[in-house]
């Protein structure tokens, strides 16, 4: 790339080069403005292969199939190189045209490429295979030496998983669990999710222990006041039986004003006034025998 930059003007090289590089920081998790920063390069170095090929990554990544097929042709006439030829069939499957893609992959293009790139290219066919409900098709074309082979590339996790869900769609969940099981062995990286796939199959849920939504609602939990169930009282409450406990329980010192107390007393009946004497002069002389066994 930067030899390809080494065509252009200093200073129009140096912005074109900032813009790249902001493409691929921002490719894999913010794909909407390394796309930004893609359209700006390619208005400034349109001609420059590496500069198409960028702005096609960038479409690819957020799903504007059309504009990346655009940009990925362009780029491969400039180069002759042959290894943008399975994300070109990818972007066929993008817009709705797996039958194209299944024609790509048969095309001479396909021996050029590396064993990544085969690799790939029967990834993309697979999927394809699947788009059109051809599901037995798609299991088939993922099975070959490098999906039989013991040793890991940076491929191998993609295409176990990419088989173990052939499987799936073909009604064969058994030998999937055994294929997501090789795809974790493989997944060094965590490119592919099998570990939730296989856990889903094996019926085991994650739980996001630093989720602060999760973390929120257990907080509010633990603060929400006891409520009262099916007639039981919480263990944080006290409950007074009569007066009396209450004037046991209370000092007349721990007694608070009422500042809006207006200075009427609510009337109580007869009956519970004559109640209630009796509890007071017992009251009385239970405080009198007390002070006496004291002094």
């Amino acid at each position: 790339m930067r030899q390809e930059l080494k065509s252009l003007p200093k200073t129009l090289a140096d912005d074109v080069a900032r813009n790249l590089v902001m493409v691929a920081r921002l490719l894999d998790s913010e794909p909407e403005e390394a796309y930004q920063y893609s359209r700006v390069a390619l208005r400034l170095a349109s001609r420059v292969a590496a500069v198409r090929e960028a702005a096609g990554f960038a479409s690819y990544m957020t799903q504007r199939y059309s504009e990346a097929l655009t940009e990925f042709r362009a780029a491969r006439r400039m180069t002759g190189r042959a290894d943008l030829w399975p994300v070109m069939a990818d972007c066929e499957r993008g817009l709705g045209r797996p039958e194209r893609a299944l024609a790509m992959a048969g095309e001479p293009e396909v021996k050029q490429l590396d064993k990544a790139g085969q690799v790939e290219m029967r990834l993309v066919a697979a999927g394809a295979r699947t788009d059109m409900e051809q599901f037995e098709a798609a299991v088939v074309t993922l099975q070959s030496p490098e999906l039989a082979s013991s040793t890991v590339h940076p491929w191998t996790a993609r295409l176990r998983y990419a088989y173990a869900e052939a499987l799936i769609a073909a009604g064969r969940g058994d030998e999937a669990r055994d294929w997501f099981a090789k795809a974790v062995e493989a997944d060094t990286d965590g490119s592919t999710n099998a570990a939730e796939r296989l856990a889903e199959i094996d019926g085991v849920e994650f739980v996001d222990a630093l989720d602060p939504e999760l973390a929120d609602e257990e907080a509010e939990q633990g603060d929400a006041p006891a409520k009262k169930r099916g007639g039981e009282i919480a263990d944080d409450r006290v409950i007074f039986e009569d007066e009396e406990d209450v004037e046991e329980y209370y000092d007349e010192d721990d007694l608070e004003i009422d500042e809006d107390f207006d200075g009427e007393v609510p009337e109580r009946s007869l009956d519970a006034t004559a109640e209630d004497k009796p509890k007071a002069a017992d009251k009385a002389e239970e405080k009198a025998e007390q002070a006496d066994a004291q002094s």
